[in-house]
């Protein structure tokens, strides 16, 4: 077969604290040359003129929720990766609490095989962890580059994802050689807010789930994973993080690549804050809650400083129906896996964060923290996973350009001042001015560990 070239031609490269203006030459899925004036003879080649636009490093999601097996009525991995592909998203982590949950290897490698004929990101997938295989999650140890880590639920959760033995847990920490992630909020003391609220107000409401999953709950358990890190030596990831106090847990005083623990925040807890539960309901519902704003403008602070590494989506998609009813019945989570670059341009030209900034936590800081191979920034014999940003347009988030299955957006009307025209993952245009070409599958990911 020979081989397609594409040439983006005065394009600003966003790479690495820098931006340049230079042309890249994608060949055979990779990043072949950066330089000033790229000229390609008589070679075939197909020019994108990248004038007054962005290149910036696809954007890569440590936690989505792609639903599938067993829970495809609200997502499937096909829907979900075609949504992220639309925002920027070219790789994406998946966790583990489909149905049934991923407990054994066995069921991990199922979900490989389904993204491997479906998914047109590139993919990895967490192994799951309950109070009772321990055996099934130290076998992932055999599977270091080619598995993104282990997940526990330190918190509530479905089923019997919540681990809440703590033997059993300390012996993941000390078995397990890959990262750990985990979902950090103290089930006792959700449970205790929860008798407390009902008792004094009998009905709950969307503003009463801050207090239900508080700022305790979140540092209690967070305190609790950082220690058995430091006694294990453990490489630990910690999620989401939704609280100023829990900030005082990470440092920036060491490279990332050198951290031996490390922290995520999420799109919407950079974005909402427990204001806006008057206006959105039971939509902004997630598991750990927006917070009051002091929270938000911390969380901030400790994202531009790098005292918090990563930015992702928690991208959890259900059906309007079910984030419908009360406080007990409506389920918790959002979808955002469409939207997390355009968001964080919003936020550049709110001139709270820089370009530069986005692609070291959306991209790099993201490929170093898990050692994924080969992607995460656009260098010469890097895989092309790459996205054409033009800042001069606009895009409004409407349910007629809403790809996720769940067919709805917490984002609905908001205007974000920029558009993404192209997205590129292995060095294939898979999205191109709004045109799908789905001829090409993403690939699994790789890790250096």
């Amino acid at each position: 077969m020979q081989q397609k070239y594409y040439l983006i031609r005065d394009i600003q490269v966003v790479n690495e604290g820098r931006i340049d203006t230079c042309d890249v030459l994608i060949g055979d899925g990779r990043i072949e040359r950066i330089g000033g004036r790229i000229d390609m003879g008589n070679t075939a080649v197909t020019e994108i003129d990248g004038s007054g636009k962005y290149l910036l490093p696809g954007a890569i999601d440590d936690q989505v929720h792609f639903r599938e097996p067993g829970l495809t009525h609200k997502a499937t991995i096909y829907t979900e990766a075609k949504a992220a592909v639309a925002g920027g998203v070219t790789s994406f982590m998946e966790m583990p609490n489909t149905q049934p949950p991923v407990f054994t290897q066995e069921l991990l490698e199922d979900k490989y095989a389904i993204a491997a004929r479906s998914a047109l990101a590139n993919y990895s997938f967490f192994m799951g962890t309950s109070n009772d295989n321990l055996e099934e999650v130290l076998r992932t140890n055999e599977k270091k580059d080619a598995v993104c880590g282990v997940k526990i639920f330190m918190g509530a959760s479905t089923g019997n994802l919540l681990v809440d033995n703590y033997l059993t847990i300390g012996n993941i920490f000390a078995g397990s050689e890959l990262l750990i992630a985990t979902h950090c909020e103290e089930e006792s003391i959700i449970r205790a807010n929860y008798a407390r609220l009902k008792a004094e107000k009998g009905t709950l409401t969307p503003a009463d789930h801050p207090l239900v999953r508080d700022e305790a709950a979140c540092f209690e358990s967070s305190l609790k994973a950082v220690q058995l890190a430091m006694k294990h030596d453990a490489r630990l990831h910690i999620l989401h993080i939704t609280t100023e106090r829990e900030l005082q847990l990470f440092t920036n005083m060491v490279p990332l690549r050198d951290k031996r623990i490390t922290a995520e925040v999420c799109v919407h807890h950079l974005h909402f804050t427990s204001d806006d539960y008057a206006k959105h309901g039971y939509d902004i519902k997630c598991n750990p809650a927006i917070k009051a704003p002091h929270n938000r403008e911390a969380l901030w602070q400790a994202l531009l400083d790098d005292r918090l590494d990563v930015i992702a989506t928690d991208h959890a998609p259900h059906l309007r129906a079910e984030k419908a009813g009360d406080y007990e019945h409506a389920h918790a989570g959002l979808p955002l896996v469409q939207h997390p670059l355009l968001l964080m341009l919003h936020y550049y030209r709110e001139g709270r964060i820089s370009l530069e900034k986005i692609a070291q936590k959306m991209s790099h800081a993201v490929a170093d923290c898990f050692g994924i191979r080969g992607r995460g920034y656009i260098r010469e014999g890097y895989w092309a996973d790459l996205v054409i940003v033009d800042l001069n347009e606009s895009t409004t988030v409407s349910k007629e350009n809403i790809l996720y299955k769940c067919g709805w957006s917490p984002l609905e009307g908001f205007t974000f001042p920029a558009r993404i025209t192209h997205t590129f993952v292995n060095g294939h245009p898979v999205y191109a001015n709004g045109v799908w070409d789905e001829s090409h599958w993403g690939q699994r990911l790789r890790f250096d560990r």
